[in-house]
């Protein structure tokens, strides 16, 4: 059943800081994505809570009016994209148990590839960590280290049990979206980050939550770790790396771990089933991510790449 929701609470202003955080979205487009979503609400005379109530009639509704507005394509197409990515948002967080805008005709656009990060830069992330007072310093190498090595969603680990991890176990047991359960791996790296991160996790601890079931327990209302404070982090650490921050999130962690993977020879379905995606076409833009990577690599280390455009005699 969806979760139960107050009279304060704004499924909308969830939806956008998880924009921010997981998805590492500019200003811009969080400002345009909320005055989006105002619009469908005052448009359909809801309130944000009430949007999780509208079915697809209501949405049809909204997009006949858009249409009849006389928008240029670009905005409409914002404005659909923007619809769809918040009600996905509110059923993979169980906020609805439909989503409405499945059957919205999206106009379609260039293939939009995701950001990914190389190897050397994400190991500069991790060398980053010492930057930070030592407990600190391990318990984010431990959070890039798991990241990386899994591809799990920011959102999976932060609300990783302590449990999980007592036995030093190769693999996990993840509960991702539509509680579908798949298994992700722990290579060695990860494991030495995670031992020495147990090691030191009391710190993290208030005197009297010696009892916090969480891997990332926290101080915070939550009990662990917030999707918004890892991105705080990582963005500290992408100063210190010297790496654009804008191009550091939680997410494209995810992303690199799904690149390189496939880099490195693994094929799609494998890459699918360890992400958790139930459609493999979700997966497939991480090919030509890897194959523009592996093109670059071949024109700038190839030695007959000199000759590209100016004809061999």
């Amino acid at each position: 059943m969806p979760k139960t929701t107050n009279a304060r609470f704004d499924p909308v202003k969830q939806f956008l800081q998880m924009m921010a955080v997981e998805r590492n979205a500019a200003k811009p487009t969080l400002e345009a994505y909320g005055r989006d979503l105002s619009d469908l609400a005052e448009t359909l005379e809801v309130t944000p809570t009430g949007l999780l109530g509208l079915g697809e009639a209501g949405l049809a509704r909204y997009f006949t009016i858009l249409s009849e507005r006389g928008l240029s394509p670009a905005t409409t197409q914002r404005k659909r994209s923007a619809v769809r990515q918040f009600y996905r948002f509110c059923v993979a967080e169980n906020l609805s148990s439909a989503d409405p805008s499945r059957k919205i005709a999206a106009a379609k656009k260039g293939l939009s590839l995701p950001k990914i990060l190389s190897r050397d830069e994400v190991e500069a992330l991790i060398t980053a960590c010492e930057a930070k007072n030592p407990d600190q310093a391990t318990r984010l190498e431990c959070l890039i280290e798991m990241a990386y090595a899994s591809g799990m969603r920011i959102s999976e680990l932060v609300s990783l049990r302590l449990d999980a991890v007592q036995r030093d176990p190769a693999f996990l047991i993840i509960k991702g979206k539509g509680g579908v359960e798949r298994l992700v791996p722990l290579n060695p790296s990860a494991r030495l980050a995670i031992k020495a991160y147990l090691d030191i996790r009391g710190a993290f601890l208030p005197s009297k939550d010696q009892a916090n079931p969480f891997l990332f327990a926290s101080r915070g209302a939550e009990g662990h770790l917030t999707r918004r404070r890892v991105g705080q982090l990582l963005d500290e650490a992408a100063d210190q790396a010297g790496i654009d921050r804008a191009r550091v999130s939680p997410h494209v962690l995810r992303h690199a771990f799904a690149t390189h993977l496939l880099e490195g020879g693994a094929d799609l379905r494998t890459v699918q089933t360890l992400l958790g995606h139930a459609d493999i076409s979700t997966t497939q833009i991480y090919t030509h991510v890897a194959g523009e990577r592996l093109r670059e690599v071949v024109e700038s280390h190839h030695p007959l790449a000199q000759y590209a455009g100016k004809g061999r005699h």
